[in-house]
């Protein structure tokens, strides 16, 4: 069975018409009659209902037709794989990441890794949050992780933006409807955050406001990650601080409000070991520094 019968076959599907399929594939209309007669020979299945007038799928044509985009996408992927061996970009990147700012930096760089270098492989390493994430790049468990600087001796990091926090509450909440509240007007509320032990920047950032502010935050329930935090608030337990990028997560009664001493929080960044040798993760880099300009 040759390749070339995929694309023939899915040309004249998508077109139901051979002399357009034809001129889509820029080869001659006898040649491609030729080519989906093989196909159907070697399936023993007829793919299309002919008639002077029309053409139109079978029931056997209208099954094989996502199998076969799936082929042709699974060559066209092992096309640019081989090139980029080729060239030498090959390999795995341990990636770690956490909370929602992390989130929106995975999604990004994973697609453009994947466009410009499909040699390399993203490994991922979700609910690894900052501080846990920067102790792992040093020790060599990860290549790259989204950290909050300052970093450990010996880790490069290339700052990203500045992240601000904010307040997420239920939707009936007393503070749901207002422009702004203070951290000093929390203080008997029941919170919702990290556990400590994930090193998260925004339960630091939780806790320092709050030493601020003159209290001790009541920490009624920990949470794995940002959408089960804002499950939780949703469900009534409690309220959290949060990163301002959470405010694309849209869950049911739940409400964002401006916290007033919510202005750049702490620095966000990529970070990773100054003496890793590995080529893929120095391609990676070089990706990071086109879509993710330092701040």
């Amino acid at each position: 069975m040759d390749l070339r019968h995929f694309s023939a076959f899915i040309a004249v599907a998508e077109e139901l018409h051979f002399g357009r399929a034809a001129e889509k594939l820029q080869i001659a209309q006898p040649a491609l009659s030729q080519m989906i007669r093989s196909l159907e020979r070697e399936l023993g299945v007829a793919l299309f209902e002919r008639t002077t007038r029309r053409v139109r799928l079978t029931a056997s044509g209208e099954a094989l037709l996502e199998p076969s985009r799936s082929i042709q996408a699974q060559v066209a992927g092992a096309r640019r794989i081989a090139r980029a061996a080729q060239q030498g970009v090959v390999g795995r990147v341990q990636f770690g990441f956490g909370g929602s700012s992390g989130y929106s930096i995975l999604s990004l760089l994973a697609r453009e890794v994947a466009r410009r270098q499909p040699g390399i492989e993203l490994v991922l390493r979700p609910q690894t949050y900052s501080g846990e994430a920067a102790l792992a790049v040093r020790d060599g468990l990860l290549d790259l992780a989204v950290i909050s600087p300052p970093a450990p001796a010996g880790i490069d990091v290339h700052v990203i933006r500045q992240e601000r926090v904010m307040l997420a509450v239920p939707a009936d909440h007393e503070f749901a409807g207002r422009d702004e509240v203070s951290i000093a007007e929390l203080a008997d509320q029941p919170f919702i955050s990290y556990a400590p032990s994930h090193g998260s920047q925004v339960r630091e950032a939780l806790m320092r406001l709050a030493d601020e502010a003159g209290f001790l935050p009541h920490i009624d329930q920990e949470a794995p990650d940002p959408y089960s935090m804002l499950a939780l608030v949703g469900a009534h337990v409690g309220i959290a601080i949060v990163v301002e990028s959470s405010d694309h997560i849209r869950i049911d009664g739940v409400s964002y409000v401006r916290l007033a001493e919510g202005a750049d929080a702490f620095p966000l960044a990529l970070g990773w070991r100054r003496n890793n040798p590995s080529t893929a993760l120095g391609r990676v880099l070089e990706i990071v520094r086109e879509v993710l300009p330092e701040a």
